[in-house]
C-alpha cells in the first residue's frame, strides 16, 4: 500500500497528540492568599464624667493633660460637684495646661461668700454667687448650650430627692447648684425649685453620660476613703457622710464605666486648696497608669459596628 507524505505527516501529528494526552497533566499554580482588609476604625463618641470631691476636684485637671497628651479628647463632659466646675470650664474651650494655670491662680476667697446666719433665713454658710459669677467669667458668660463640647452639670432637686441633669441655660448657676453641699452652700433656686449637691445621687455621673449619648465612658472618681477622713470639725463629719453614701452610689456607678480613673489623693481634705498642684500631678499619673488598658479598650470598641441607637 502506497501512503502520500500527506497521511503520513497526519499520522504522525496523530499520535503526538495521543502521547501528550497520556503524559502527567501541570499541577494548577497554588492559589495566592488574600490578604484581609483592615477594619476601619470607626469614631467612637466618648465621655468624661467627673466626680465630686470639692478641693479634691483639682485632679481632675491632672486627668485631662494626660488624656490630651495621647490625643484623647471627649465628645462630651458632665460632672458632679467639684467635676462640674472643672468639666465646664473644660467644655467651654480650656485646655489642661491652661485650667492648670487658672488653678494654680485660683484664690479661694474669690469663691465664698458667706452669709451671716442671723441675716440669713436658707440653710449654708455659703451663697454659692460667688462660684456661679467665678464660672460664668470664665466661660465668657456662654450658656451650657453654646460651650465647645456637649456638657451636662448634675444636681439633686431638694424636695423630691431625684436627680438632674442641666444641658441647658446659666452655666455658672447650673455648677453652682451641682456644687452646694447641703449645710455649707444654700440652696439655689431654679424655675421655682431648690437644688444642691448632686453628689447625693450621683457622686461620679455615669449613667448621666451614657444619657447623654456617650458609648465609651472614662470615670474619674476622687471621693476619698472613709478611714482617710477627718472628723474633727461639723464640716468634716458633713463630708465624711457624703463619702460614706458616695461609696454605695459608686458600687452601682462606676460598674457601667469602660475605664475608672482614681487618682492616689491619700487624706488630701475637701477643703484643702494648698494641696493643689498635688492634685493635678496625682491625676495625671493616675491617667498615665491606666492608659495602656485604656487605648486598648478604646481601640476594641473603634472596631465593633455602631449601636443601632448611634447608626441613625
Amino acid at each position: 500500500m502506497t501512503f502520500s507524505r500527506r497521511s503520513i505527516l497526519a499520522t504522525l501529528g496523530a499520535a503526538a497528540l495521543l502521547a501528550g494526552c497520556g503524559s502527567t497533566p501541570t499541577q494548577p499554580a497554588a492559589p495566592v492568599a488574600a490578604t484581609p482588609t483592615p477594619v476601619p476604625l470607626r469614631h467612637v463618641k466618648i465621655a468624661l464624667a467627673l466626680g465630686g470631691g470639692a478641693a479634691r476636684g483639682f485632679a481632675h485637671i491632672g486627668v485631662i493633660k494626660a488624656l490630651e497628651a495621647q490625643g484623647i479628647v471627649p465628645d462630651i463632659v458632665v460632672g458632679t460637684s467639684a467635676g462640674s466646675v472643672v468639666g465646664a470650664l473644660y467644655a467651654s474651650g480650656y485646655n489642661g495646661f491652661q485650667l492648670q494655670k487658672i488653678a494654680l491662680d485660683m484664690d479661694e476667697t474669690t469663691i465664698s461668700d458667706w452669709a451671716i446666719p442671723f441675716f440669713s433665713k436658707a440653710p449654708g454658710v455659703l451663697k454659692g454667687e460667688a462660684l456661679q459669677t467665678y464660672v460664668n467669667k470664665a466661660v465668657h458668660n456662654q450658656p451650657i448650650e453654646k460651650l465647645k463640647i456637649p456638657f451636662g452639670a448634675v444636681a439633686t432637686d431638694l424636695k423630691t430627692g431625684k436627680p438632674i441633669l442641666f444641658r441647658r441655660g446659666n452655666t455658672g448657676m447650673a455648677v453652682r447648684a451641682s456644687s452646694s453641699v447641703p449645710g455649707v452652700f444654700q440652696p439655689v433656686v431654679i424655675s421655682g425649685r431648690s437644688y444642691v449637691d448632686g453628689g447625693l445621687v450621683a457622686p461620679v455621673p455615669v449613667r448621666f453620660a451614657k444619657e447623654m449619648g456617650a458609648e465609651f465612658i472614662i470615670a474619674v472618681n476622687i471621693s476619698s476613703a472613709t478611714e482617710a477622713q477627718a472628723t474633727a470639725s461639723s464640716v468634716d463629719v458633713l463630708m465624711q457622710t457624703f463619702t460614706i453614701m458616695g461609696q454605695r452610689l459608686n458600687q452601682y456607678e462606676l460598674k457601667d464605666a469602660d475605664v475608672v480613673i482614681t487618682p492616689a489623693l491619700g487624706t488630701m481634705g475637701s477643703a484643702d486648696f494648698t494641696g493643689r498642684n498635688l492634685a493635678v500631678l496625682a491625676g495625671e499619673q493616675a491617667a498615665a497608669g491606666v492608659m495602656a488598658d485604656l487605648k486598648a479598650r478604646l481601640k476594641a470598641k473603634q472596631g465593633t459596628p455602631a449601636p443601632l441607637s448611634a447608626a441613625r
